[in-house]
């Protein structure tokens, strides 16, 4: 039988993930390669590890919601992101969501905590 560590873990994550591309997606509003991106996003309280971060990023990009370019920057080769046109429209049509979700889940729960 799950502990309620274990079902609280698994229960973070997924509460985690949908949060992280909405980060991911605002984070590029301006233009990263993967370590600044990630270490924008710590700067901003979000953690993400490589073996996520890499496989959204290409996701997106799959998806149409970032464009991506390689170019060489101290002598190394590395791979730009940022949102494309069809993300800016996404990002903005996600925070309205997130906006809308965040205050309804705030009335429910201003009795708890």
């Amino acid at each position: 039988m799950a502990t309620d560590d274990d079902i609280f873990e698994a229960l973070r994550l997924e509460l985690r993930r949908g949060s992280l591309i909405l980060a991911v997606l605002g984070q590029l509003r301006g233009e990263h390669y993967g370590y600044t991106l990630r270490k924008a996003l710590a700067d901003s309280g979000v953690e993400i590890d490589e073996g996520a971060l890499y496989p959204m990023l290409r996701r997106l990009e799959s998806q149409g919601l970032l464009t991506s370019e390689w170019r060489e920057e101290e002598k190394r080769k590395k791979r730009f992101y940022t949102l494309s046109p069809q993300g800016q429209t996404v990002l903005i049509r996600l925070v309205a969501e997130w906006r809308e979700l965040n205050a309804s889940l705030n009335r429910i729960l201003k009795d708890d905590a």
